[in-house]
């Protein structure tokens, strides 16, 4: 027996840290590897409330649910300056993001995560911002149907955002003004699963039925963050 937990403790303690082998030093870890603890699920985001998030293996999984209702994930905590890590690995034909400073119901500066798409470009979530970001070379450094990670820096309260990708610098965005609109300097990070347009929209209105495929998954692990005093 006394050889039994010898042998057993080394073998978790090894598991453990190859999960989080990839947080950089002076990170906090904003996920404990077993539930959703410090998060929650938007009751009021427009992309819907009810969808299927889950942590397995170490990682957050996000799927919809039913098909065609997505949802936005959010930190309990909101932070102002920081560097966020974090890996995803993300299934073709759907259509996500990261979000920076979000408000409860999902405004937020936004990481495009969408495979074929605009993966690791700038854009806003339910607000327009005035300069947008692509990252131009990400197909150079992309690991298809692999964990790739995503290191994010946001400073001042008229943000200036940059982006690595696997270590590769991608961008750096300095915002001409606040578009937040209440000119909020401080949010949640979140993370969403599209929704999915399962009506005949209005003519000119907004339609995204290839946003997001039948059982597909996004999927984030080592998430950590360090909060930058200014």
């Amino acid at each position: 027996m006394i050889k039994r937990v010898i042998f057993i403790i080394p073998f978790f303690s090894v598991l453990f840290c190859a999960v989080n082998a990839q947080v950089p030093k002076g990170f906090k870890s904003l996920l404990n590897g077993k539930d959703l603890q410090g998060w929650h699920v938007s009751r009021t985001s427009h992309q819907g409330t009810v969808g299927n998030f889950y942590v397995q293996q170490g990682a957050i999984v996000l799927k919809q649910n039913p098909y065609g209702q997505g949802g936005v994930l959010l930190t309990d905590k909101k932070f102002k300056d920081f560097e966020l890590y974090v890996e995803v690995k993300i299934d073709s034909f759907c259509n996500g993001g990261i979000f920076l400073r979000s408000t409860e119901s999902g405004q937020a500066y936004q990481i495009e995560l969408a495979m074929p798409g605009g993966t690791g470009s700038l854009f806003g979530e339910a607000m327009q911002i005035s300069k947008s970001a692509e990252a131009k070379e990400i197909a150079k450094v992309w690991k298809a149907d692999d964990w790739n990670s995503f290191r994010i820096r946001m400073v001042g309260e008229i943000p200036t955002i940059s982006l690595w990708v696997n270590d590769v610098f991608m961008w750096e965005v300095t915002q001409p003004q606040n578009d937040f609109t209440a000119g909020a300097v401080a949010g949640m990070i979140g993370l969403q699963s599209h929704w999915t347009a399962l009506y005949q929209p209005i003519p000119g209105g907004f339609n995204m039925p290839g946003a997001w495929r039948p059982g597909a998954a996004h999927r984030f692990r080592n998430i950590a963050i360090k909060e930058i005093k200014r």
